[in-house]
């Protein structure tokens, strides 16, 4: 590797790792002065260079929605994770099963959603998550009352640690919640005071994912160009295939 490559990618790892935040290339490239802008195939080079550098060590070079990351192997979490006191938030059934028919089902409306669940969903729940930033407003649908309409963001993609809404399990391979939540990695948990499930709520995505078995291809491809208006107005790939 010649002189310049090397100095590339020192200024690649020195960025990453001072940002605290996933960077993309045009990010990166952002950071040169003009007339000494490598091109995006080099940082891309360079990139792929640091990850697999990374391998064999307690951390990893990924790449998330946003962009890139250092960030620590899932194998050494459960000892890295004892430096800090708080316990991670556990949320409840009725926020994940509507997280993942959005995620599954965008752009969808809280209608939909409350169709397809039986049970209404709770304002504290769209609320909630908004403003952990994994799903926003992306439109409105054109009929009476035009109801927003919800998809997921590149905030929900890092946070899940997925690069693109490919990576989610598919449908028909989620029988129920109990085997979405160690996909998703979140914990079940109803708040105080909440009713437990009504019966047969369980069973819900086990429907959705036995009536989604026959289109589901056309689903995820939806999914995904539904997520690139949600993450980026300006037209950039939720995905982070255009980086």
């Amino acid at each position: 590797m010649s002189m310049e490559n090397d100095q590339l990618r020192r200024i690649v790892e020195g960025a990453l790792l001072a940002a605290g935040q996933p960077l993309n290339i045009t990010r990166l490239q952002s950071l040169f002065e003009e007339g000494q802008v490598p091109a995006k195939d080099e940082l891309r080079a360079a990139l792929e260079e640091i990850q697999a550098d990374c391998c064999g060590r307690g951390f990893e070079l990924k790449e998330v929605g946003s962009g890139w990351r250092f960030q620590v192997r899932e194998e050494s979490a459960p000892w890295v994770n004892r430096l800090w006191e708080e316990k991670p938030q556990k949320y409840s059934r009725a926020l994940l099963e509507t997280l993942a028919l959005i995620a599954y089902r965008q752009p969808i409306t809280r209608g939909d959603i409350e169709e397809i669940r039986g049970v209404a969903v709770s304002s504290h729940i769209i609320k909630t998550l908004s403003e952990r930033e994994w799903v926003k407003v992306v439109g409105h649908r054109d009929v009476p009352g035009r109801p927003s309409l919800y998809a997921t963001t590149r905030q929900f993609l890092d946070y899940f640690n997925l690069s693109s809404l490919e990576e989610l399990p598919t449908l028909g391979e989620i029988s129920d919640l109990e085997k979405l939540n160690p996909e998703l990695e979140l914990g079940i948990e109803e708040p105080p005071g909440q009713a437990p499930a009504q019966p047969g709520e369980g069973d819900m995505f086990a429907a959705e994912a036995g009536q989604a078995d026959g289109d589901q291809a056309a689903d995820q491809d939806q999914a995904s160009a539904d997520a690139g208006v949600a993450a980026d107005p300006a037209g950039t790939d939720a995905a982070g295939t255009g980086y």
